[in-house]
């Protein structure tokens, strides 16, 4: 019997410190980025380098305010496009299809999630790309190249569409089927049951989905890469190019190194997508923290 106690707390203190160091490194990479973009920051200050929009290497000027405008335009973009056809779509899935319709449409949607980001981003190249130059852009602008930020949204929208979907799919299926049937049994409409009664359950598993969508926008590289033009210039407007963080660093990393601080500029840009992507993980927590205790009461 003690051999077995022994071992179970053998067990329980390697899984403790394996979880302590797969959680750690988080940190090791967020503390070796800082460390490696030592030399920018020894040369220009935080503000001056999140302000400014020179981005000239060989004058060592690098200002990274058009590539963080860039990443936002984008992935702000995929949201709004991506978040109401989700819902939609989970709604349909959970509460309308019949069983025959939904054993088709649920594969449809999970095989979206494994198809690799180059092949979106041909797909963009190839219809896109097209649709926006010839058929969107001239109602709105006297010319576009097609290669612009609505590009970069569309296709991350289409990306992130089976993650969203597949997350709010489970959060809807795990609300009671009672209280549904009460809803209906009290004369309200199946749509005025999903608006009073799943949606208010399932607020915090759709924060959830949509944080954990977002940060992938955030990080996505080949398919933004292929569509948005890159353009180190800030885009004001849905049809203007944009140079998201990572397409810079994916572009350029191993191919201008010979330029005094350009790697330390690049690894500063990783390290704003890093704090980016945690200060929103932060910030979607809290909220979500919220949610569940208003919900509790």
């Amino acid at each position: 019997m003690q051999i077995r106690l022994l071992k179970d707390k053998i067990y329980s203190k390697l899984m403790l410190v394996l979880t302590v160091l797969s959680v750690s490194v988080v940190l090791v990479i967020g503390i070796g980025l800082y460390l490696k973009s030592g030399p920018v920051l020894d040369h220009s200050s935080w503000w001056t380098l999140l302000s400014s929009s020179q981005w000239k290497p060989l004058k060592g000027l690098f200002g990274f305010f058009p590539f963080v405008m860039g990443t936002l335009w984008v992935t702000a973009i995929a949201i709004i496009i991506a978040l109401p056809l989700c819902l939609l779509t989970s709604f349909y899935i959970t509460e309308y299809a019949p069983n025959r319709i939904r054993k088709i449409l649920v594969p449809f949607v999970n095989l979206l999630s494994g198809i690799p980001p180059v092949i979106f981003g041909v797909w963009g190249v190839l219809f896109i790309i097209p649709l926006i130059q010839d058929h969107i852009a001239p109602h709105f602008v006297e010319f576009s190249t097609g290669y612009s930020v609505l590009a970069g949204g569309i296709v991350l929208a289409v990306m992130i569409f089976p993650l969203i979907v597949s997350i709010v799919c489970e959060v809807l299926n795990t609300i009671p089927r009672e209280l549904k049937d009460a809803s209906l049994a009290l004369g309200a409409t199946k749509w005025e049951t999903i608006r009073k009664v799943s949606l208010r359950k399932a607020k915090t598993g759709i924060v959830a989905a949509t944080v954990l969508a977002i940060s992938r926008a955030f990080g996505e590289t080949i398919a933004v890469l292929m569509v948005c033009g890159n353009n180190a210039v800030t885009p004001h407007s849905v049809f203007d190019p944009g140079y998201p963080l990572p397409a810079l660093i994916a572009n350029n990393y191993g191919e201008m190194l010979s330029i005094p601080m350009y790697d330390s500029a690049l690894m500063f840009a990783a390290l704003l997508l890093f704090i980016i992507i945690v200060l929103f993980n932060v910030v979607s927590r809290l909220i979500m923290a919220r949610l569940e205790r208003k919900l509790a009461l």
